[in-house]
């Protein structure tokens, strides 16, 4: 077995410490990612929204000229005919 000494504790150390650094740079690199996914996400959900927003206006405009379409035809007095 291998004695030992400072000499082989201190290149194991240097390894295990350039081994450490390299993980930090990934973790830095992923942290990175991880905020430009949030970032993303983000406006994804704020297109979302806005879409879901634009959906209730059109559907408020369409009841609306349902509504005026059937005071029209009640003052033409125009009855839909059944067809059965």
């Amino acid at each position: 077995m291998a004695e030992v000494t400072p000499e082989l504790m201190y290149e194991v150390l240097k390894s295990v410490q350039a081994r450490l650094a390299q993980v930090d740079g990934k973790v830095d690199e992923l942290k990175q990612d991880m905020q430009a996914l949030r970032h993303s996400h983000n406006g994804l959900r704020q297109e979302i929204v806005g879409i879901h927003t634009e959906l209730g206006s059109i559907h408020a405009t369409l009841v609306r000229h349902e509504q005026r379409l059937d005071r029209i035809e009640r003052r033409l007095e125009i009855n839909e005919v059944s067809t059965s």
